[in-house]
């Protein structure tokens, strides 16, 4: 297998960072992780003006095809895109709409659903976010209890969604919902789409550890979703879902921020070498930093792994799960490294003079812990990894 980017992917690579350097503010730093850009508002009003500048360059869903918005490019240059804007810290990449829900409308949604929803997410028009988990279905998503009623020509929702992140910044939802309380869990659920602004649909926020509102709850009452918003069939949304999970497991984010704060620290341990080793072994510190570099990059050929798989038109089942739970933890990683080796600096949050790094390390090691929660646990990642990556059985 040759690992290099061809001069066409290291061309665009350099598009990208040329873009990024002409667009973004000067002296950018960004946020640590994306999800950092749906608490602050500043980052948030710059991600929404950055967004459609994204896709008029058609790179937010490159690989699409050109009817929907997108250019019909490789999987592999739409992770480089992705990962180089993970590193850069820019704003404006949807990820609940671009690498969850267009994907999943390309495999399961009608000609209808493809012409109204694809476009505008590709031209990075509308943010969504996702309405899974609820208080007592979380790993085992599918004992959820909102309940959508067959009426005719709509459904009739009530019921509640937790840890809805985005859910205050978003225009559309897609969820699931009970359609059949008699059939067994995974076989009475419907996956469906929901403009925010239906009567009946309350946002509540929930603080993260950090102190930043990311996260949400979600209250429906009575609310109506037209039939026309039902994506695949009726009862069988445990299938779109999983193929939908499976894109959110994806990606190289998780390893190119981790990247990004490690580079920061190294930079750091390099100009002040002898103040940190004052009391600390500087090979050590240099064992430590060297280990980190290359967890990251097996955690980046992981990402592109998934892609190459993707772009042979199959499902990374097994290899989504290996590099989610892999990048979720190597960012706890560094996180831990980031901290022991700057010492009690690192502790303190952004917003303090005194704070090494400007607290980003302080920022991670703390956001992070969410990390192998979300999109599935480090846990549940296993056991796919066991059954439909080893074919082991089910306990």
């Amino acid at each position: 297998m040759n690992f290099a980017f061809t001069k066409e992917e290291e061309a665009f690579r350099q598009e990208i960072l040329t873009f990024l350097k002409q667009e973004l503010p000067p002296g950018w730093i960004g946020a640590t992780y994306y999800e950092d850009e749906l608490e602050q508002e500043e980052l948030w009003e710059l991600g929404r003006k950055f967004a459609p500048k994204l896709g008029q360059k058609g790179w937010l869903a490159m690989a699409w095809p050109k009817a929907y918005g997108g250019q019909e490019r490789s999987h592999i240059e739409q992770t480089l895109f992705k990962e180089e804007m993970a590193y850069n810290r820019a704003p404006g990449v949807d990820f609940a709409g671009v690498g969850m829900c267009g994907p999943t409308l390309m495999m399961y949604g009608t000609p209808e659903q493809k012409k109204k929803f694809l476009t505008p997410i590709a031209k990075g028009e509308v943010f969504w976010c996702q309405g899974f988990s609820e208080p007592e279905a979380g790993s085992d998503l599918a004992s959820l209890r909102t309940k959508a009623v067959d009426k005719g020509d709509h459904f009739l929702v009530n019921g509640q969604k937790v840890w809805t992140s985005g859910g205050h910044r978003a225009q559309w939802m897609f969820l699931l919902a009970r359609t059949d309380p008699d059939a067994s869990k995974h076989k009475g659920i419907s996956f469906m789409l929901l403009d925010m602004k239906t009567p009946g649909v309350e946002v509540r926020p929930l603080m993260n550890i950090v102190g930043g509102h990311a996260f949400n709850e979600t209250f429906f009452d009575n609310v109506r979703i037209p039939k026309e918003n039902l994506v695949g069939k009726q009862n069988d949304g445990w299938t779109v879902a999983t193929s939908l999970l499976n894109f959110e497991r994806s990606g190289i984010e998780r390893v190119a921020s981790a990247r990004r704060l490690l580079d920061e620290v190294i930079e750091f341990v390099r100009e002040n070498k002898k103040r940190l080793t004052i009391s600390r072994d500087i090979e050590v510190i240099k064992q430590k930093l060297a280990e980190m570099v290359i967890q990251l990059q097996v955690g980046r050929w992981m990402g592109y792994h998934v892609s190459y798989i993707q772009q042979k038109g199959d499902m990374p089942w097994s290899e989504a799960p290996i590099s989610k739970v892999f990048g979720s933890e190597l960012m706890q990683r560094v996180a831990n490294v980031g901290m022991e080796i700057l010492g009690p600096y690192a502790q303190l949050e952004t917003g303090s003079k005194w704070a090494t790094l400007g607290g980003r390390v302080s920022h991670m090691y703390q956001s992070s812990l969410g990390r192998t929660l979300g999109g599935g646990t480090s846990e549940i990642q296993r056991n796919l990894i066991a059954t439909k990556g080893l074919g082991l059985p089910r306990s």
